[in-house]
């Protein structure tokens, strides 16, 4: 539900043969390529403008912060926005930043940030999971690592869990343990320990066979209900398909294509109406140091802080009920009466941290151990961060007068979560070097893929990572 989601080209319909699937692959990259092609002179020049200030402008400037006392600190998911922020706000703050990656990202942009002191890549842990603990290892010790924060896939969040014994005999692992990170992770485990908290969480039962949905008795409910794997499904997730459908017949073919079984169980939950709104919050021993709250969709590109003490008392209350340590973000309906029902969680950074682009205190609440007054929120003065790449391939499919003036306000007041001024190149690295080379080795193999999500770095592939 909150995750970010990107420039999308049309898709095949199902086709019987294979050729007319790879034809449409192959038109959809190439097109993209083509695209990406054209803009980079408009984005080279803006990085070479923005170099040559940093150059013209640095007697000006104010030096470096020196921290008190400065840490390494060792951030994954290079190749994701919410990994530059944070390396780049512990770099503000005098630390220094080791950034790494799955090998499959070895292409990412990020490792050319100035925040970036080194760059290492790791074995994927869903395919080599030893491999990965000890290269994390390997590089805790080499690089003396004080602090791991782990800015993790849905995939690789367990494993960082797995990782933390061995690892915090080196530097400090701010991420949960295994159980707490496995039961954050089920969406079902997860409402049920919520409900026992006395939180508001929809009515959602744990679905191991399609029968089990053909046999509810849907005529007892007020509301409808949705399907979500509690496995994580880049794709299946957006399918928001409310049940029961028209006719009997209907739900059952529906229910019955998706892959539902004892190993992969799936949520049924109730479908509440209502606004979307998703969290990031970074916690200590329970406490709550820094949250933030923005509007969400499926279809989640945009980010603005919204104040909704409802929500915040939601968090704070599970958080302390389970002293976590950690980072954690909360998917919320907020119904037509107020009420605001948690319908997911997700034991890992959220993308709504680009809000905190210019807070001087995020170090501070990560690595600081004094407690708080107050959890910090995105300054006052922080504007809506989005995506420039994709709000243009927005403006492509703009039908009205209304939405050209909505997506010129967006660009107007808001700013770029990926572009900095003062550290321009990721800019120009993620968009023509990362992005193109996923691409072209997409088009060696013609699988075709569903979206970019320039925000996460990656294609959305059909059982992709």
């Amino acid at each position: 539900m909150a995750q970010s989601i990107s420039l999308s080209l049309p898709q095949s319909p199902t086709s019987s043969t294979g050729i007319k699937v790879k034809l449409v692959a192959l038109f959809n990259t190439l097109g993209t390529l083509t695209l990406l092609l054209i803009a980079l002179p408009f984005n080279a020049l803006i990085v070479l403008i923005s170099l040559l200030w940093g150059i013209v402008s640095s007697p000006f400037t104010k030096k470096a912060v020196v921290a008190a006392h400065p840490q390494t600190i060792l951030v994954s998911g290079a190749k994701m926005t919410k990994a530059l922020q944070l390396a780049r706000s512990f770099h503000a703050a005098g630390h220094r930043v080791i950034l790494i990656e799955g090998n499959k990202y070895w292409l990412s942009g990020h490792r050319f940030s100035k925040a970036v002191s080194r760059f290492y890549t790791v074995p994927a842990p869903q395919e080599d999971p030893e491999g990965y603990i000890q290269a994390l290892v390997e590089i805790v010790k080499r690089e003396k690592v004080d602090v791991y924060v782990p800015v993790c896939s849905p995939v690789a969040s367990y494993y960082d869990s797995l990782a933390k014994p061995l690892l915090s005999e080196y530097c400090e692992v701010f991420h949960f343990d295994p159980d707490i990170t496995k039961m954050l992770d089920d969406k079902f485990a997860f409402t049920d320990r919520a409900r026992s908290l006395g939180l508001s969480v929809p009515k959602s039962f744990k679905i191991t066979d399609p029968q089990q949905v053909i046999n509810f008795d849907f005529s007892q409910e007020t509301r409808k209900y949705i399907l979500k794997s509690i496995d994580y499904d880049s794709v299946r997730r957006l399918n928001l398909t409310k049940l029961p459908c028209d006719t009997p017949e209907e739900t059952a073919a529906f229910v019955n294509s998706l892959p539902i079984s004892a190993e992969k169980p799936w949520i049924m939950q109730e479908f509440i109406p209502g606004k979307e709104l998703c969290t990031h919050s970074t916690v200590r021993n329970g406490e709550l140091r820094l949250h933030c709250c923005s509007n969400s969709s499926a279809f989640q590109i945009n980010y603005e802080n919204v104040e909704n003490p409802q929500i915040r008392e939601w968090v704070q209350h599970f958080v302390k009920s389970l002293a976590l340590t950690g980072q954690v973000s909360f998917d919320f309906i907020q119904a037509e009466d107020g009420t605001a029902y948690a319908i997911e969680c997700n034991p890992r950074t959220h993308s709504a941290i680009t809000m905190f682009y210019n807070h001087p205190g995020v170090a501070d609440a990560y690595l600081g151990k004094t407690p708080l007054a107050a959890p910090l929120e995105p300054l006052a003065s922080s504007k809506p961060t989005y995506f420039l790449y994709h709000e243009i391939w927005r403006l492509t499919g703009i039908r009205s007068w209304k939405q050209l003036q909505t997506s010129v306000n967006t660009l107007v007041r808001g700013t770029d979560a990926i572009y900095s001024l003062d550290d321009p190149i990721p800019f120009l690295t993620l968009h023509h070097w990362q992005i193109p080379l996923l691409l072209l080795k997409n088009l060696q193999q013609l699988k075709g893929w569903v979206k970019i999500d320039f925000n996460i770095g990656k294609l959305v592939e059909l059982g992709g990572d």
